[in-house]
């Protein structure tokens, strides 16, 4: 049974855009970054360090841009959706 977008309920259309907008964010850095799953996850929760009195971070300088430019890209696709979304009543 095919619903058109319009008869589908909005909850659940912006519920599954915000998990896959997550999921392609994470899939994203991985590929970029050359992680896997697990260290995609350990790197999220780590902090920078001190260890012999030099900073030891968790994230390099061009893991960080790398990171904030994929969340640009991200965010710039799912603003373009949920206006679809929103404009189709």
């Amino acid at each position: 049974m095919n619903k058109s977008i319009k008869e589908m309920n909005v909850l659940f259309m912006f519920h599954a855009e915000f998990i896959r907008v997550a999921k392609n964010f994470r899939d994203k850095v991985c590929e970029e970054c050359n992680y896997s799953t697990p260290t995609f996850y350990r790197k999220m929760r780590g902090k920078d360090k001190v260890i012999d009195g030099k900073m030891v971070p968790v994230l390099s300088n061009a893991e960080k841009d790398k990171i904030r430019e994929i969340g640009v890209s991200i965010k710039e696709e799912f603003i373009s959706l949920i206006t679809d979304l929103t404009v189709k009543k």
